[in-house]
């Protein structure tokens, strides 16, 4: 339940950092605090973590549009799975794999 209400949050922000306009928010202003986001969620503890990517798509379900697909790819574009694999070189091998393939 805390992760879900955590993933809310972050979804928040993440969008309105995301979809404002320069006007709402200076760019560099945002990037920076989209980093030291990240860098917070990567200090969660590993469990919490796994809750926390697993709570992003039912969280994106309350978004619409790019909103939704925003939320939806949070865990993606912070390298979460990386983040809980980083002891596990297979893992990490596929995870490296699936993102040379997307791109």
């Amino acid at each position: 339940m805390i992760a879900f209400q955590v993933a809310k949050i972050l979804a928040k922000v993440i969008v309105f950092f995301e979809m404002s306009d320069e006007k709402t928010v200076d760019p560099d202003e945002a990037v920076e605090m989209m980093e030291v986001i990240g860098y917070d969620i990567d200090q969660f503890e590993k469990g919490f973590l796994r809750e926390l990517i697993d709570a992003f798509p039912l969280v994106a379900l309350e978004y619409e549009g790019e909103a939704q697909k925003l939320v939806r790819n949070i865990p993606w574009h912070f390298y979460l799975e990386e983040t809980l694999a980083e002891d596990d070189p297979v893992r990490l091998a596929e995870l490296e794999a699936l993102r040379d393939a997307a791109d």
